[in-house]
């Protein structure tokens, strides 16, 4: 029996996780959902969609017993609060996958940078493995902290890999435009997020500072093996979830789009979670929903010498709570696929 706690559970990504574990196909419990706002309640009262399926209140973290009540910790607690709370749970031996940015960026001082406040356990970061299974994971499976990626950074890593890998564009001006649904703001109510701010209004933010930049640029960088500087624009989209991201690239030689896409294919073809679609056909978010698949289509440009490639995820599912439970199962030796491999929602 693998016991998980959850710490920071009444959150989005927190009561995704919990939907995906309590359905889960191997002998898992949740031992632990913490919540400094909830302490006390059950689960079900914050959380109705769990209702029949998970008994439990939420309690307040008692680090020190921790390694006696759990094997696994998803940490869900807001960036910059993460770091205080890892080096801990980690010293009580207990494994940690970890939804916050604190362990994905490998300079403290880039961290530091984007984020504005001091790394308080700098000396994890060369520990951290970044939890995107379609590139490290082998390091997973033998991780005890594992940094779970953003949800931008998911699905543009995964829209660039195989033209990084065939050397077939222009590493300098890289374009990326990217839209996402309100739930990747967090369940915390603000003017951003409010109603009638976002209904029926799209509107781009944090343009050039935007704190999955550095991401993106540390892993792409790291596969290409030279360093990538990317232009990234984020924009907020009147919708709950799903993400749709799209990137232009420079080709340096002449390529169809059918040629495109069999090098795609042939990339992705042992990757349950990442599904190539048919020429003509572009990702959309619908067809992703509540699913851990993300889809990618491109375009070739003959006419401006680019390539447009897309990629379509739910920002809760691949880009957050499926993704930290694709690595539990590689942390804990299941199918990789297990409690992830159903059909997305549609319409």
């Amino acid at each position: 029996m693998l016991k998980i706690g959850i710490v920071g559970a009444s959150g989005y990504t927190s009561s995704e996780l919990m939907r995906l574990l309590v359905k889960h196909t191997e002998e898992i419990k949740i031992e632990l959902a913490t919540s400094e706002t909830y302490t006390g309640r059950a689960v079900t009262d914050v959380l109705p969609n769990l209702r029949g399926l998970i008994e439990l209140e939420f309690s307040k973290l008692k680090v020190e017993e921790l390694k006696d009540r759990v094997d696994i910790v998803f940490l869900a607690v807001p960036h910059t609060v993460a770091m205080s709370f890892a080096p801990g749970i980690l010293e009580q031996g207990v494994r940690v996958i970890d939804f916050s940015a604190d362990y994905r960026l490998k300079d403290a001082k880039v961290y530091e940078a984007w984020y504005h406040v001091e790394h308080t356990s700098s000396g994890l970061i060369s520990e951290a493995v970044y939890g995107l299974p379609e590139l490290h994971r082998e390091e997973i499976r033998k991780a005890k902290l594992i940094a779970n990626p953003g949800c931008y950074p998911t699905g543009v890593i995964l829209a660039s890999l195989p033209l990084l890998h065939e050397e077939l564009v222009d590493l300098d001006g890289i374009v990326i435009d990217a839209k996402s649904g309100i739930s990747g703001a967090g369940s915390k109510p603000s003017d951003t997020t409010h109603f009638p701010n976002r209904e029926g209004n799209i509107v781009a933010y944090k343009i050039g500072v935007h704190q999955h930049t550095p991401e993106i640029e540390q892993e792409l960088s790291q596969f290409a093996g030279r360093e990538i500087t990317v232009n990234f624009t984020p924009h907020l989209m009147p919708m709950s979830r799903g993400i749709l991201s799209t990137l232009y690239f420079t080709l340096k030689k002449d390529i169809s789009t059918d040629g495109l896409l069999d090098i795609y294919n042939k990339f992705y073809e042992r990757e349950p979670f990442v599904r190539v679609l048919n020429k003509g056909e572009y990702p959309q978010t619908k067809a992703v929903y509540g699913s851990n698949y993300c889809d990618v289509g491109l375009e070739v440009d003959a006419r401006t010498k680019r390539v447009v490639v897309m990629s379509a995820l739910d920002n809760l599912v691949k880009g957050a709570s499926g993704a930290a439970l694709q690595n539990m199962n590689l942390i804990a030796g299941f199918e990789e696929t297990a409690g992830l491999d159903f059909p997305p929602l549609m319409p």
